[in-house]
């Protein structure tokens, strides 16, 4: 267990208006003897920590730093995509004014707290503005050096690189090259790989595995993009088999049944053993394929035998370490159905889960005998816009964007809209349990239900009615600003994954 004392956060590259509960997170921040925002843009985190607070609880030596990081256009390195494909990005311009990559920031911490040698052991180094920073093709390397488990080792960073020059060889519907096609600068030929390199891309990058556009997809060879259903949870459980049946496998398998993840067991029960080179050898003695550092293993099975290393397996349907093995319907804690609240209830509190004692119970058993349904009788749900990203600190600040969508609001029912006496344009008051009240322009639509209000994400700038522009750092706020929705969002979290629970609360709605 950790001290739960939390003295110092970092907010690096991370919008705190997309998270739950700001009401609370801007009592935190005031509380901290240290904050430090490292972000191209002031974000919400800089407007919040300059605000003032209650006064019971703002530190009066609390220490706000804001460090400026470069943008994509102003460094170069590796991003991995939403479809877990990996591009490669260069360098545009050199960074602006004051601002740093991100690994030279990171860099710099390193050595400020006594172990910048240690961090870039393994790293060349480049002068940018007369500092020093990581090479970031060695951050790659390094990256693919310790991430077996996740199949992130292939994808060097040339090999990257030659997929961003020779684009236009990649189908935009499979992602698959349509070569053979050998990229003029280093002679790869980049022929049957998909776009980016999607992980899992297993092995070494010699072993030129093509990366995987779906995970699992037994029609393919394993060489080919294919995969089985991995073999995470055992071979049995209460006597039942959880491996493939006979006949399951991905084509061209020497094995056609399910098998256990490779280990060097496995594999010299298979007599496969002597495949490996000798110098292969002795890093793979006593391993499995993630602990199996020459990559050996994986191109035996792979290459040579066309199994996968992490197994053949079914699919769970019973998953016996959840909550609810079989998924079923629980109402929110915060919902406007106290009957369906009773028919559907939510787990029960825990004591620790992930270190901290959760509500769950206790919190929809309060809100219904408090009748919290009667005070806020709408659904408030949250979601995302085209034009703007994230918490939308970046985008707002683009003036194209922003003139495209110019006004923080809330999606409202004719029928809701009547009753309120609010007509389309017009201000509304938004309340929710925690207290909050959020002014947003009301969009009357039928898109939403009469027992649903909707509002994104994406903006900041504006707490609870108030415009917070005298509290950013001139000339760096956003062009657009407006209310951040998690201002009055609630408590809760799931229950496997402890993610924050963004998508529903309950709130109502007043004219302006």
């Amino acid at each position: 267990d950790q001290d739960s004392n939390l003295r110092g956060v970092v907010y690096w590259g991370h919008a705190p208006n997309s998270q739950t509960r700001g009401l609370e997170m801007k009592k935190a921040m005031d509380k901290l003897d240290l904050l430090v925002v490292v972000d191209p843009y002031p974000s919400a985190t800089a407007a919040m920590a300059a605000m003032p607070g209650a006064a019971g609880d703002l530190n009066p030596n609390r220490a706000v730093y804001l460090l400026p990081a470069c943008t994509q256009f102003e460094t170069s390195g590796s991003v991995t995509a939403s479809n877990r494909s990996i591009q490669w990005r260069e360098k545009v311009i050199e960074p602006l004014w004051e601002s740093r990559s991100d690994h030279m920031l990171m860099y710099q911490f390193a050595q400020k707290l006594g172990f910048g040698a240690e961090l870039v052991k393994n790293y060349k180094m480049q002068k940018v503005k007369g500092m020093d920073e990581p090479v970031p093709e060695d951050i790659l390397r390094e990256i693919n050096k310790s991430c077996w488990a996740a199949g992130y080792t292939g994808q060097s960073p040339e090999r990257l690189q030659a997929h961003m020059r020779n684009m236009a060889a990649f189908d935009v519907g499979t992602l698959k090259a349509k070569g053979p096609l050998k990229d003029k600068v280093t002679g790869y030929d980049i022929a049957g790989d998909y776009f980016g390199l999607p992980w899992p891309c297993y092995g070494t990058p010699e072993l030129k595995h093509p990366g995987s556009p779906n995970l699992y997809d037994t029609s393919k060879h394993v060489m080919e993009g294919g995969g089985n259903f991995r073999a995470n949870f055992g071979v049995e459980r209460d006597g039942k088999n959880l491996l493939a049946e006979d006949g399951s496998h991905s084509v061209g398998a020497d094995i056609t049944t399910g098998y256990p993840e490779l280990d060097h067991l496995l594999l010299k029960k298979l007599g496969w053993w002597d495949e490996l080179t000798e110098a292969e050898k002795p890093k793979a003695e006593g391993k499995n394929w993630k602990t199996d550092s020459s990559g050996g293993m994986i191109r035996v099975f792979m290459k040579n035998h066309g199994c996968h290393p992490f197994g053949n397996a079914k699919a769970r349907a019973l998953v016996w370490n959840f909550p609810d093995p079989i998924p079923q319907h629980r109402e929110p804690l915060y919902g406007n159905r106290p009957d369906l609240m009773a028919k559907y209830p939510t787990h029960n509190d825990m004591a620790t889960f992930w270190r901290l004692p959760t509500l769950y119970k206790s919190v929809q058993q309060k809100n219904i005998a408090d009748k919290v349904a009667e005070k806020f009788p709408y659904v408030m749900t949250s979601g995302r816009l085209v034009e703007y990203e994230g918490g939308g600190e970046e985008t707002r600040s683009n003036p194209w964007l922003a003139e495209l969508q110019q006004e923080m609001f809330i999606e409202i029912n004719p029928k809701v809209a009547a009753e309120k006496g609010i007509r389309n344009g017009e201000r509304a008051w938004v309340h929710t349990p925690t207290g909050a009240k959020l002014n947003v322009q009301a969009l009357v639509t039928e898109r939403v239900g009469p027992d649903t209000v909707f509002m994104p994400f994406h903006f900041s700038g504006h707490w609870q009615g108030v415009d917070m522009l005298p509290h950013y750092p001139k000339g760096a706020a956003p062009i657009v600003r407006g209310e951040a929705i998690n201002t009055g969002t609630t408590y809760g979290y799931d229950s496997v994954t402890m993610m924050q629970e963004t998508k529903t609360t309950v709130c109502n709605v007043e004219k302006a």
